[in-house]
Parts: structure tokens; sequence; C-alpha cells
């Protein structure tokens, strides 16, 4: 049986240029990368004259090196043709063919499975690259297939990853379910969650925590960690702030993290703080590096996440790890993590009146935070790791 060498194929990978973009791939495939040989290919959209529009938009589709080495793994960044809002339909074509040269160079080198993150454009991409060139892929769903499922231009090329690909690996089981509902085989799919890094996802002093970030001794606190994006509902709960400060006068509120390559909504957000007159009780602290997120995770009480579309939130299980309860909307995997009333509880998408409810009960009540460090740490990475490596082993062997 051949041993798998393994190309990830992602177009989300963090890099100079965007250091946080696709972290949790990144922590996922590089620790399988410490068991078997591994290379990162992630393709960049460009096209004639790109460059011209930073000019105006500095930050435009910023572009790494074409090579770069990260834990003494290799990451390759090609370019694909991408026009700005045009022939997005083609987008995997193009990145197949902007790959295709890269991908034969491995092959020959002695790369011999693809693992694509994503349905589409990554998955579908990988797809076409397996056949041209003979080579197992492998899927990885991670949510955004829930909205391209109703794209009636992406739905049919989701169901030709699904009829295609040798495996498709789910986050979650509802992420499972929806590639079955479009056609995939049973037996196809297999369900591998995220883990926790419980090493470096551990509680540190409160108080430590809270002077860190200037916060009252005394004071309740929410966090939220995740991108400055609509579809992580920051300001769906600073809707909830007013209604909470009459049960919880010293409330406060930390919003941990910034732009991503999926948009940038914080001066919307500074102004609804201060249209509500919130602005001595919501903390922007901006993006901080994993290895930091324990501070503000700390500092809190209960963790929310009031987010409209999710795979798998690794943060829920970070934040877990440091002993809080957690406050979610009931998308993607979120009930699969918060698994039991003693971890937190979950709420409708959109129910305003449900999520203040959840946030007043959660800090109300007395946790018991060890049984909740427990349950993150029964979810850390070995048991995920050893299921893919298996996986890929096995495709490899057929």
């Amino acid at each position: 049986m051949p041993e798998p060498r393994i190309v990830v194929y992602s177009s989300l990978f963090p890099n100079t240029a965007q250091p946080n973009a696709g972290l949790f791939i990144r922590e996922r495939m590089f620790r399988i990368g410490k068991r078997m040989p591994m290379v990162v290919v992630s393709p960049k959209p460009w096209f004639p004259g790109q460059g011209l529009i930073r000019l105006l938009r500095p930050h435009y589709r910023p572009m790494p090196a074409k090579r770069e080495v990260q834990d003494g793994i290799t990451v390759l960044f090609p370019r694909f043709l991408a026009l700005p809002g045009l022939f997005r339909g083609l987008d995997s074509l193009f990145m197949a063919l902007g790959s295709y040269l890269t991908l034969r160079r491995l092959k020959r080198e002695g790369y011999n499975l693809i693992d694509a993150h994503f349905a589409y454009p990554d998955g579908h991409a990988a797809v076409h690259l397996g056949r041209w060139l003979g080579l197992p892929v492998t899927v990885t769903l991670r949510g955004t297939e829930v909205p391209h499922s109703r794209n009636p231009v992406l739905k049919p090329k989701l169901q030709e990853v699904f009829r295609q690909a040798h495996k498709v690996i789910a986050v979650s089981d509802s992420l499972r379910r929806l590639a079955v509902s479009l056609g995939m085989p049973e037996d196809k799919g297999i369900v591998v969650g995220n883990g926790v890094d419980t090493a470096k996802f551990q509680p540190v002093a409160r108080h430590a925590a809270r002077s860190r970030f200037g916060l009252p001794q005394d004071a309740k606190v929410l966090v939220t960690v995740g991108a400055l994006v609509e579809r992580k509902g920051f300001h769906r709960v600073i809707d909830c702030l007013p209604r909470l400060l009459e049960h919880h006068p010293d409330l406060h509120y930390l919003l941990v993290g910034g732009a991503s390559p999926e948009g940038d909504m914080e001066a919307e957000l500074h102004a609804q703080v201060a249209r509500l007159g919130l602005t001595e009780r919501v903390h922007f602290l901006g993006p901080q590096p994993p290895e930091e997120l324990k501070w503000p995770l700390s500092a809190a009480d209960v963790f929310v996440l009031a987010t409209r579309n999710e795979g798998w939130a690794n943060v829920i299980l970070e934040a877990m790890a440091c002993g809080l309860p957690v406050v979610a909307t009931d998308v993607g995997g979120n009930r699969e993590v918060v698994a039991h009333e003693g971890l937190g509880s979950i709420v409708p998408f959109g129910d305003q009146t449900a999520l203040t409810r959840a946030l007043d009960a959660a800090l109300a009540r007395d946790w018991d935070r060890e049984a909740i460090r427990a349950y993150a740490r029964e979810n850390d990475w070995e048991g995920r790791v050893s299921t893919l490596v298996d996986l890929f082993r096995e495709v490899c062997g057929r």
C-alpha cells in the first residue's frame, strides 16, 4: 500500500499577506503533516492590471510570494484568472487550469493524493485536477456548501464534486446530511469535526485577564471571537445589550477579530455602538493570534456566537477549553458542539428575543466550568488526526 503524500488544496490559507486567513485549515492539516509528507497549494485570484486597483484599494487581493515555508511545510501560491464580479461560475475551472502545472510537477515528485477544502471552488477544481492527472481526491466540507447549495449555478457543481471525489469529509453531521441530500452516497461521507489544542487554550487567572483589558473585576462579560463580518453576528449581540443591561448593569462585551477576505464591518459596528450609547461597554480588541486568545476568553463569563452560517466553529471548543459556557445560533454544527445544557444553549437564528433571554440566563447561572473544560479535553486533536490519517491511507490503498 503506497504511503500518502498529500497535496492540501485550498485557496484560503494563511500567508504573509493574509496571516489570519484559513488558520483553522492549517491547524488541522499541519498536525497530519507531522505524520506523513505534505505540501500546500493555495491558488490566488489574479487578472492583468490587478495592481492598479490597489492604488485606490490598498488591501484588494493581497498577493503573497509564490512560495513560503511554514513550520517546515512548503506552501505554493499559483495564480488563476479571476475577473472581479464576472464569470464566477468558472472560478473552479480557472483555478484548476492555473494549478495544473504545479500539480503535475508535484505528482512527478511522488505526491499521490489531493485533499481539497470547501466543495466550491476548491473541491470542484480538485476533481478536475484529479481526473486530468489520475490522482484520488478527498474534499472537506466546511460550511460554505450551505449557501452554495441554494445557488442554481453552483448546486450542480457541488453535486459533481460529491459524485467524483473519492471521499467527502464533513466537519459536522449537518454538512454530511446536506451532501447526501444532493446525491452523495452514504458510504462516501464521513464526519470528522475539528479538535481543540488544550495546551494552547486553557484559562489564565481572571484577575490578570481583566486587568489586561481594563475591565472591572466584578463585571459580567460577554465575548465573541471571529472575523468582523455580517455572518458572525456581532451586531446581533450588540442589539441585545440594552435589554441585558437592565438585569446586568455591570455588563461588558468583548469583540475579538478584524477584517477578513469575507469583508470588514468594523465601521458599522462602531456606529451601532455609538448609536445605542454603549461606547463604554463594548470593547474592540482587534485580531489576536491564537496563542493570545486565552486572555480575552479567560476575562469573560459567557461566549456568544450569533452566526448566520457555520460548518464547525472551532472557536466554540476553544472557548469551552477556557471554561466558558456558550450561547450560539442553531446553524451548521453548533448544536453538535454545544451538545447538552451543561455546556450552554442553542437559539434559533434570527430570534433576537430568544438570544437575549439565553444570554440573560447564561450570565445569571452558576456554571460547572471544570466540567465544560473536561468536555473540551475529550475533543482534542489526537483522535481526529488519527481518523484522518487512516482515511488517507485507505484512499491511497484503493
